[in-house]
């Protein structure tokens, strides 16, 4: 009996990091959400045709946070750019649900994402390297 609840529990544990993991598929829906502020385009094409307020999100996810040349980013983005702090999927999806508390300070961006985060950062870690 206390294998079987040892084992379950180790498997429970291993099952854990899956459930957070985001659907790349569900994410690409729901970044339309996103397309009024951002595009995702590669140096060859444009993937998803958006604004330009915010910056591009091509390779976000591993590059270091705060950093695509010429944008004008929050001071808490730039801290966070100084520090040599890196986008991940999980940075990403805290970030899009809330910005400021993600920072700790006054973000540029107003927008928050209620649901579907995970999502959105799995998408866009598909774009990146």
């Amino acid at each position: 009996m206390k294998t079987m609840l040892a084992t379950s529990a180790a498997l429970i544990t291993l099952a854990l990091p899956a459930l957070a993991e985001g659907d790349a598929a569900a994410g690409e829906k729901t970044f339309n959400q996103c397309k009024a502020c951002h595009m995702i385009e590669s140096p060859s094409e444009v993937i998803v045709r958006g604004g330009k307020t915010g910056p591009n999100l091509y390779g976000v996810v591993g590059r270091v946070i705060g950093s695509v040349e010429g944008f004008g980013y929050s001071d808490g983005l730039k801290a966070k750019a100084e520090a040599g702090e890196v986008w991940t999927e999980e940075s990403l999806a805290a970030f899009s649900t809330d910005p400021n508390e993600f920072l700790g300070s006054r973000s540029k961006m107003t927008f928050k994402l209620r649901k579907g985060a995970e999502d959105v950062a799995a998408y866009l870690a598909t774009f990146s390297e």
